[in-house]
């Protein structure tokens, strides 16, 4: 990727995160990016070319992989505070933004795949996680798939909201939420009787 590609792409990124996709013009990225619509139009074919080449890249899908979930101690509580809150340090309001533009009807089938990756990474490290934590002993057998999406709706609810709202809709801090968002998750495995109190 050359240099004048990657300030295009740059530039549409922004743009979609702030005005929306439909709003967004070539001529708007052109300007944006410093360079003429020509140049553009060397780059990428469409508007199109441009986001979804953006979306390609790690950098505008706030960089939420497996490996960020990998500074696990199994203990329960612990553990489940460092997910959500690896998750929200990565998932700015800038990305959510951002992954509220990128739905337009007129992308949303091409960048859909690619914006489901970020939960995708969040799910299935969360279910590994689960996982071995029945095979160490400390949970039993249960539906992880059902427990791990239980656990991100509330991790991306709060995400989506702060981004949206910011203070205006709740003044509770992210480190609050965090942590009696687990506290109340675990203790509700405990009063169901899913996991006897002293494996917690």
């Amino acid at each position: 990727m050359d240099d004048t590609s990657q300030k295009i792409i740059d530039a549409a990124m922004a743009l979609i995160r702030d005005k929306g996709y439909v709003a967004t013009t070539t001529k708007d990225i052109a300007r944006e990016a410093g360079v003429n619509e020509c140049t553009l139009f060397r780059k990428f074919k469409t508007k199109k070319d441009i986001i979804l080449s953006g979306v390609e890249q790690e950098r505008w899908r706030g960089d939420v992989t497996p490996e960020i979930f990998g500074d696990v101690k199994w203990e329960l509580t612990s553990d489940l505070e460092m997910f959500m809150g690896k998750y929200m340090e990565k998932m700015t309001p800038d990305f959510v933004r951002l992954s509220i533009g990128l739905r337009a009807p007129q992308i949303y089938e091409e960048t859909a795949p690619l914006i489901m990756k970020v939960p995708e990474a969040f799910l299935s490290s969360l279910t590994k996680y689960f996982q071995e934590m029945e095979r160490r002993g400390k949970l039993p057998q249960m539906d992880f798939e059902c427990l791990a999406l239980n656990f991100f709706s509330g991790t991306f609810g709060y995400t989506f909201l702060s981004a949206s709202f910011d203070k205006a809709l709740s003044a509770v801090g992210r480190e609050r939420y965090i942590r009696q968002s687990v506290a109340v998750f675990v203790r509700g495995i405990k009063e169901t009787g899913i996991l006897q109190e002293e494996k917690l």
